[in-house]
């Protein structure tokens, strides 16, 4: 079959594989709303407690209120909220996607915004955004585009594809494919100064981890707010594992879209290249002595601070069920570190350092990736816990923070990982956190 005509195949396959799951979520809202004019519409919760339903309206209403203009782009997208007004790219589009698969229960907001329109424009306004050179934005506030840092965790491109899928939505489908390509040479000719085929971290908001004893005496920023220049340290700049797992992940959906746009032979690259830096990862960012993921510094000592780059390796599928070598990383990297309830397995978990390593802060700080559990570690959860066989174990996560959420009554970024409290010197309104929230109780039901 002449190529073009295999492009054309692969696009209906797609178009016409989404088209079905497309049309129920598009239209369910609208039909639940016009259903049920004077409530909104929920799923059967886990327990019959009303606490459930108001919480769960809250939340609603949180999302709802978070659905702004910014300056910088032209439709309202789904806001971080509380203090922060704007989206990142390490955790906006994947709200979106969470967003949009909740949009069953979610009536249209009163702007008109339904969740899948606010999904696709927390991805659109990064694609439209991004320089002539390839770079991504890291944010888009209310005050200004960021471009300081790369700011990345769960791959953009993973986020994309799955909602492209998820809708069938061919304009968003190819525009994610050139943006992220783009993004991927941009990486691999600012962020590999090394050579190692790695991606480098040049400053603490690279990875989002404020205030972690992971980038102690490192700058927030990059020089100039410049995410091309790295700052003058010896021990910089580093190899890490959570930035490489990030582009891997970034790889294989881009190798997806290849594939549903009909570019075969570029799909075949995007897997090689996915599987080189997957080895590389494990190769030099893995410590068997401490069962850990590390960055590795510029004189190539490990960082030896246990965080939760570990999940975020896993949270990209980096080690392979399939594979010996990968299933015996996994059993101990689950056992000594994530799984261990003097490391991260808190009563509340996932702690953002563990527990039992030395530069674990307490008190906890607002905003602090230094011990606090994050809300945004809890929502990445799903991403990878199933996938590794952990169900019982992501639904006693989902249970704890449910049960965090339901005793507060608002919606706020981290939690002590041994009460459960919430840090309370930022207002409410977190959207991570009604996102929380709404999916725990969604999937909780089935266990009811």
């Amino acid at each position: 079959m002449p190529s073009h005509l295999r492009a054309n195949a692969s696009r209906r396959a797609f178009l016409a594989g989404a088209a079905s799951s497309a049309a129920a979520t598009l239209l369910s809202p609208l039909l639940s709303h016009a259903q049920s004019a004077f409530s909104i519409p929920r799923p059967h919760f886990a327990s019959a407690d009303p606490a459930w339903a108001r919480t769960w309206d809250a939340a609603v209403t949180v999302l709802a209120g978070n659905l702004r203009t910014v300056p910088y782009y032209a439709h309202p997208v789904l806001v971080e909220g509380s203090t922060y007004q704007g989206i990142w790219q390490e955790c906006g589009p994947h709200e979106g996607l969470v967003y949009a698969r909740l949009a069953r229960y979610i009536p249209h907001s009163s702007s008109g915004i339904s969740p899948l329109q606010a999904a696709r424009n927390n991805h659109m306004a990064f694609f439209t955004l991004q320089r002539p050179d390839g770079q991504l934005p890291a944010s888009v506030k209310t005050s200004e585009v960021g471009f300081g840092q790369i700011q990345m965790v769960v791959p953009i491109a993973a986020t994309a594809w799955e909602l492209a899928e998820l809708t069938g939505d061919e304009e968003l489908l190819t525009m994610a494919y050139r943006a992220c390509s783009r993004w991927d040479a941009w990486l691999r000719t600012y962020r590999d100064t090394r050579k190692t085929g790695l991606v480098e971290g040049f400053c603490t908001y690279d990875t989002g981890h404020d205030n972690s004893p992971r980038w102690k005496g490192i700058p927030n920023r990059c020089p100039d707010a410049d995410a091309r220049k790295c700052p003058p340290l010896a021990s910089m700049p580093r190899l890490c594992p959570d930035l490489s797992a990030t582009v891997f992940g970034g790889r294989l959906a881009l190798a997806k879209m290849a594939k549903a746009l009909g570019k075969n032979t570029e799909a075949d690259h995007w897997r090689a290249d996915a599987e080189q830096i997957r080895q590389r990862i494990l190769d030099k960012l893995y410590c068997a002595e401490d069962a850990a993921f590390y960055d590795l510094d510029a004189q190539n000592r490990f960082v030896r601070v246990r965080s939760d780059v570990i999940s975020r390796v896993l949270g990209e599928h980096v080690l392979d069920p399939a594979q010996l070598r990968d299933r015996e990383i996994f059993q101990a990297v689950w056992n000594r570190q994530l799984h261990n309830p003097h490391a991260f397995w808190a009563p509340y978990p996932l702690t953002s350092i563990a527990m039992d390593d030395p530069t674990f802060v307490r008190p906890i700080p607002r905003n602090s990736w230094g011990g606090a559990s994050q809300a945004l570690t809890a929502l990445r959860a799903p991403r990878w816990m199933s996938y590794y066989g952990k169900q019982a174990e992501l639904t006693q996560l989902m249970q704890r923070w449910c049960q965090a959420i339901l005793r507060h009554g608002e919606f706020r970024q981290q939690i002590d990982p041994l009460t459960g409290d919430f840090t309370l010197p930022d207002p409410g309104g977190y959207s991570p956190a009604a996102l929380v929230f709404l999916s725990f109780a969604e999937q909780l039901r089935h266990t009811a």
